[in-house]
């Protein structure tokens, strides 16, 4: 019996460990293996650190701003000596966004300034994760993930107009606009 147990138990670590290898690359992955990389850099910002007044919020706009935790941010600069290795990295997170468990919210830009993408993890009001790509041949692109719990799309986008009016610590949050202009 006792054999029998060790043997489950083995098994099971080995299933455990064949299907963590067969995962694939994960947008959490990706941030961390590229955030020290060369041309590469990242930034996770607290919610705290928006100085929203919570007070001259509407109720919807209160709920969505409490429901963010963070903005964690990864983006490859792109410079005249490493725009193959961009395209190489832009297409990686291209790939990792193709799962099916990001859906797509909405798309924008042009050929020209550059293009975005919004996807999400979750659905209506249950979304526990917004992702951002954005990319601009003269700046590279960036990959913005928004964490929180029971996200909705449209209330968060109630929160644009906050943000432009709010005391935002400018040098922490340049870096994820110039992406997204």
């Amino acid at each position: 019996m006792h054999t029998s147990i060790k043997t489950i138990i083995k098994m099971l670590i080995l299933v455990v460990t064949l299907q963590s290898c067969n995962q694939g690359l994960t947008l959490q992955t990706y941030y961390v293996d590229n955030e020290l990389a060369p041309g590469f850099t990242s930034l996770d910002v607290p919610v705290s650190m928006l100085n929203i007044d919570e007070d001259q919020l509407t109720p919807e706009q209160l709920e969505a701003y409490e429901s963010v935790e963070k903005l964690s941010m990864i983006a490859y600069v792109s410079d005249a000596d490493n725009q193959e290795e961009m395209e190489a990295e832009y297409k990686k997170v291209q790939t990792i966004l193709k799962d099916p468990k990001y859906e797509e919210l909405m798309r924008g830009g042009n050929s020209t300034d550059g293009k975005f993408i919004v996807k999400c993890i979750g659905d209506g009001d249950d979304v526990d994760e917004f992702i951002l790509l954005g990319n601009s041949k003269d700046t590279g692109f960036a990959v913005v993930r928004i964490l929180g719990d029971d996200m909705n799309f449209n209330k968060i986008m109630q929160l644009t107009s906050v943000l432009d009016e709010s005391n935002i610590e400018e040098s922490q949050i340049k870096d994820i606009t110039k992406f997204f202009k």
